[in-house]
């Protein structure tokens, strides 16, 4: 093959339209429009290179022609042969060399592209690869002292944690085949596996052992194929393999098992019909999806965020380290030579940077769909029973799956329906929404006053990235302590990554998501980051870059005291890093037994001279210390240890009454605040106030090891007393989650934020928290596993009922709490992806037939992919029915697409960060009200309705019914969707001491198509 034919290859495979056989996401996109980029790439591109190198060479020719007239005239002038002049010579060689050449140009041009686009394309990503000479690589530097690089640090990581999908289609006749997912293996522990390649394969027939809800083992058949209530079920496991095995091998054996079982021989002969590719024209229905399946499971995993910007750098490098030489400059033989280089390199950047070009349009569209927001697609609530209003407890009796939902959660030993009376009798039980009918949903939301202050915990079911950003707005700088317990990247947790950067692409992970989380924090909030010594370093590091003004403290946790065997040690530990504001007192730690010592230090190193900042008045009424004066300069001293003040206060200072030395406290000026509850007022011999301190509290130290924080006592087996047949591995301590929280200084009515929740412990950190003080704390957890409904949620739900539990059963039943949280699953990026089509009009299409090759390419490069997948984003023109909004959505853990409605009214509140005080569901009125406060505490309207239910005249009335008219409305701000006569003011006015207010309507379309694509700080 040429160099050109190795360039197209290679560019095939990074335009992504080498594999046609995949049509999911942004492959499907490009596949649709693969043949305009096959014609440019295998036609127009080599003609590009041409043009531009005949450009070059015509107006070289030309100058050289020019130059060598004027060298004869001026030999000839001079009375010398042109012939002999060295000039003359050296220009005829030049114009010689001009003309000839053209293909040994092209060869370098298609030679350097190759070379250039193989070295920065790694496995689907463009990675930072810059060469001094041979395979010294240049790391970009700007004079730092220490700074923290990475291989994938200008990239987006897509993927928050190791979660594979499974994936249903259906054959022509209407029947569904499931390909499901039994077993997802990793490297774990200390096999010797850990480095083999782990693929997808059909898994083979089985038995294996379960443990039932009674603890029973009984034996289970896993077969690769079955058929079950119609479907057609097949079974893959995802487990190492030795090195050098290949998917597509593996997909070719299943393919050849499936065919062969008799069941779909007999009945699923759909599955052998024909699906023909180019490359593989025999190529069957099953092996289709099988691939499609296997490739989602793996596929690209990054999203540059600037590959423009990044190539165009890199290219500039390349050139002028790799084309540009200095040395051929140096020994060039004559003008031409120098200028035959010039030329290519004219040629090769212009070609590249059109590449390029259409290489930024295709991640910055991916980019795009990465940063919109997502949808939300359901909303559910659970809420405890002495919260609900009876009148809809016969609802609640008549519904037998709340009472199965109750007797598989252990609350009940019977899992018939029950009566009225027994909801009354047990207070906190909780209402799940998600089981009952839309009607019942609005009527509890309509009886809740203040719906947001009314709600404790938010979980919300999706990608932690997409989550942080949907709730940016509405919980903007609320959040008082983040916890986290993300992947530690060790042989038990390692995350998914496809290239040989494995800690570029956890840093990665870890970055993106840090920037997003920062913004809900307030200025005094505590992030508080758990991590083993796989990533610890590289962990600080990032903090330090994003929190270059906070102090970062590491503490060491003994989590499992027995130890794990290490290469030479034990290792009994992991770490937990706390990220606060300077001057700001952590939470402290309540002591067993409290004891009083003198708040002034006596003794060795306690004379005022020794801290300064520890030298200032106590300010005293009675018993009661009520504040605390300033440092004083050193120059001044009192006039005693006490002193009187006209208020009837008194400044007690830190001075000895038996040598009346100057010494200091034990706190300095900037911290004693913190301590403020546990100081007491007494009085000495003379009856002169003593400032005591009774050490209820201390600070935390920065080793933790008491038994409490066993991550196996505390974590695995509290669980698992829990939930027995919890799947999840390596749960924290609660008691180490707890404390953390109370370092971060979460007061009662602050709230907590948990985006890689697992299994819930923060949550239930947090519920405990507020049952033993009666606090009203709020917690906000972020989990994409299918763990949130099988662990997390029903967790939530049983410690509510009771703190302590046996068996899964509860053993503390009389201690349980009102509490209710909500439950939103969003849209995620795979959804964003399958949800796209491409679109042509004819219009479009005749106006791309008349149009130059010149434009057709600009269209291609720059505009074809944002215009043909518009509407299929956002289309606000469906906005008319905003109730019947639908998009294909992964919905359950069997992987199928479904058509689902999608909840625009619950997405709106988060986009405008809508504090939501009230709904009311009117859907068979065709409307929807929320009141509530934006961020800018205006008091909002948001009314939803179906424009065709609710014309002009209609709208109008219900506006006079609802208060909304300017001049006297009771609303700041009311959005409204669609068209409407309703009249617009925008106008305030102070007069008199009076203020006037008045209505600022504003329509709900271009605020969400705006605040949808906000791509913001990411």
């Amino acid at each position: 093959m040429s160099k050109y034919d190795d360039l197209v290859a290679k560019l095939r495979e990074i335009f992504q339209i080498d594999r046609p056989e995949l049509d999911f996401g942004i492959y499907r996109i490009l596949n649709a429009r693969a043949d305009e980029i096959n014609d440019y790439l295998s036609s127009r591109l080599k003609e590009r290179v041409a043009e531009a190198l005949a450009e070059g060479a015509a107006a070289n020719t030309g100058q050289l022609q020019r130059d060598l007239d004027e060298a004869v005239k001026a030999a000839t002038a001079l009375g010398m042969s042109p012939d002999d002049a060295p000039r003359v010579k050296e220009l005829r060689a030049a114009l010689a060399a001009s003309s000839a050449g053209a293909s040994e140009h092209e060869n370098a041009v298609f030679s350097h592209l190759l070379t250039f686009f193989s070295r920065y394309y790694d496995k689907g990503d463009f990675i930072s690869q810059r060469r001094y000479k041979g395979d010294t690589y240049a790391i970009p530097y700007s004079g730092e002292e220490v700074v923290l690089h990475w291989a994938n640090r200008d990239q987006y990581y897509t993927k928050s944690g190791e979660a594979f999908s499974n994936y249903s289609f259906k054959v022509q006749d209407g029947r569904r085949v499931h390909f499901r997912l039994v077993a997802a293996d990793t490297a774990k522990d200390n096999r010797k596996d850990n480095d083999k390649e782990r693929r997808f394969a059909l898994t083979a027939a089985r038995t294996v052992t379960r443990i039932d809800e009674e603890g029973e083992a009984y034996e289970e058949a896993i077969v690769p194929v079955s058929e079950e209530d119609g479907d057609l079920i097949v079974r893959f496991e995802y487990r190492a393999m030795p090195k050098g095995t290949k998917q597509e091998s593996l997909v070719d054996a299943a393919v050849e098992a499936v065919l062969a079982d008799e069941a779909v021989k007999a009945r699923w002969l759909a599955l052998a019909e024909r699906a023909p590719t180019d490359k593989k024209p025999q190529r069957t229905l099953l092996e289709k999806h099988l691939t499609t399946y296997t490739q989602n499971n793996t596929a690209d995993y990054f999203i540059h965020k600037d590959l423009g910007g990044f190539l165009g750098r890199e290219l500039d490098f390349y050139i002028k380290n790799e084309v540009m030489n200095l040395d051929d400059v140096q020994n060039a033989e004559s003008f031409g030579a120098i200028e035959k280089q010039l030329r290519m390199i004219q040629c090769l950047r212009a070609i590249a940077l059109d590449l390029i070009a259409f290489l930024a349009t295709v991640e910055d569209f991916q980019k795009k769909l990465w940063l919109k927001k997502k949808f939300v697609v359901s909303a559910h609530y659970c809420m405890t029973l002495d919260r609900v209003p009876e009148a809809l407890y016969p609802a609640i009796a008549a519904n037998p799956a709340q009472w199965a939902e109750w007797h598989a959660l252990g609350l009940r030993h019977d899992g018939d329906p029950g009566s009225v009376d027994e909801l009354k009798s047990n207070p906190f039980f909780m209402v799940d929404t998600a089981l009952f009918e839309p009607s019942f949903r609005a009527a509890l939301l309509k009886a809740i006053p203040d719906i947001d202050s009314n709600t404790d915990g938010l979980l919300v079911h999706g990608d932690n990235f997409q989550a942080l950003r949907l709730l940016g707005e509405r919980f903007r700088e609320q959040v008082k302590a983040i916890y986290l317990d993300p992947p530690y990247n060790a042989t038990t947790s390692e995350i998914l990554y496809k290239n040989g950067y494995k800690h570029s692409s956890w840093a990665s992970l870890m970055d993106n998501r840090i920037g997003p989380a920062r913004r809900l924090m307030q200025p005094t909030g505590v992030l508080t980051i758990a991590i083993d010594e796989n990533e610890r370093d590289r962990l600080g590091l990032i903090l330090e870059m994003n929190f270059p003004a906070h102090e970062i403290t590491s503490v060491s946790v003994i989590h499992n005291p027995r130890g794990i065997q290490g290469s030479g040690f034990s290792v009994t530990n992991e770490f937990a890093y706390f990220v606060h504001s300077p001057g700001h007192p952590l939470g402290l730690r309540s002591l067993e037994s409290a004891k009083s010592k003198p708040l002034m230090k006596t003794g060795g190193e306690s004379a005022r001279s020794t801290a300064k900042n520890c030298f200032y008045p106590i300010i005293v009424r009675g018993s009661e210390v009520v504040a605390f004066g300033d440092v004083p300069s050193d120059d001044w001293h009192p006039a005693g240890a006490v002193i009187e003040r006209d208020d009837g206060t008194s400044e007690v200072w830190p001075i000895s009454s038996s040598d009346g030395m100057e010494r200091k406290w034990r706190y300095a000026r900037q911290s004693v605040e913190a301590v403020l509850q546990g100081l007491e007022v007494r009085r000495g011999r003379s009856g002169e106030p003593v400032i005591n301190l009774a050490k209820a509290k201390e600070s935390y130290r920065t080793v933790w090891s008491d038994a409490e924080f066993n991550a196996a006592e505390y974590g695995s087996t509290l669980l698992k007393n829990m939930i027995p047949d919890a799947a999840f591995s390596y749960p924290k301590s609660l008691h180490t989650v707890r404390h953390s929280l109370i370092v971060s200084g979460l007061g009662p009515s602050d709230t907590a934020l948990d985006y890689f929740a697992g299994s819930g412990t923060t949550g239930h950190a947090v519920i405990e928290l507020n049952r033993e003080d009666e606090g009203r704390r709020k917690y906000i957890l972020v989990e994409q596993g299918d763990y949130l409904d099988t662990v997390l949620r029903p967790r939530l739900q049983k410690v509510v009922f009771s703190p302590q539990w046996q068996d899964g059963r509860p053993t503390a039943p009389g201690l349980g709490l009102g509490h209710a949280f909500k439950t939103i699953r969003m849209e995620s990026y795979e959804d964003t992806l399958n949800n796209l089509l491409m679109k042509r009009t004819l219009e479009q299409g005749a106006l791309l037939e008349r149009i130059s090759e010149t434009a057709r390419d600009d269209y291609l490069f720059h505009y074809m992919l944002d215009i043909e997948t518009r509407d299929s984003l956002l289309n606000v023109q469906d906005f008319r029915k905003p109730f019947d909004y639908r998009l294909n959505i992964a919905t359950d853990s069997a992987g199928a697409y479904r058509d689902v409605t999608i909840d625009l009214v619950e997405t709106f509140n988060y986009l405008i960060g809508l504090s939501v005080k009230h709904i009311d569901m009117q859907y068979d009125q065709g409307f929807v009200t929320v009141e509530g406060t934006l961020p800018t505490g205006e008091k909002t309207l948001v009314l939803w309705r179906d424009a065709d239910v609710l014309d002009y005249e209609a709208l109008s009335r219900l506006c006079d019914k609802l208060a909304i008219n300017p001049g006297d409305s009771e609303y700041d701000v009311v959005y409204i969707n669609g068209d409407h006569n309703i009249p617009t003011v925008s106008t305030s006015s102070e007069k008199e001491g009076e203020v006037t207010r008045t209505l600022r309507l504003r329509q709900i379309e271009p605020e969400f198509l705006e605040r949808m694509f906000a791509s913001g700080a990411a």
